[in-house]
């Protein structure tokens, strides 16, 4: 499984971004996509997964109520809507892939998700 992820770049806060995941080669299946983010020096962040089949999302707190994850079965793409951006979004953020089902309360655990990307730099300017 190869995900490749594209949208990043430099906004200001207030402003909204969106960044897509393509998803391609084979896998055991797909349960769920989502995304996390990384700042360096600091602990990955679960930031939100959608179930393949079910569209079941998940969200961190932080993200709630700002960000929307959604997938196109057909495009095997998988987005982030992010909106009213802060500075403390920023971050690499790393698209991943589940094969198999996991229990909604592990959907914000990094080894729940069997593959991932190299990741797209968001960078929030104040």
């Amino acid at each position: 499984v190869q995900l490749q992820a594209s949208g990043g770049g430099l906004v200001d806060v207030g402003d909204s971004l969106k960044i897509s995941c393509v998803v391609s080669g084979r896998s055991y299946g797909r349960y769920a996509m989502g995304w996390f983010r990384q700042v360096p020096g600091k602990e990955r962040e679960f930031v939100a997964a959608v179930t393949w089949t079910a569209g079941t999302t998940y969200y961190a707190d932080s993200v709630r109520g700002r960000f929307t994850v959604s997938k196109d079965n057909a495009k095997n793409t998988v987005t982030l809507q992010m909106n009213n951006l802060k500075v403390e979004d920023t971050a690499a953020y790393i698209c991943v892939h589940a094969d198999s089902p996991y229990p909604p309360q592990y959907a914000e655990s990094w080894t729940a998700y069997d593959h991932w990307g190299q990741g797209t730099q968001v960078t929030v300017s104040s």
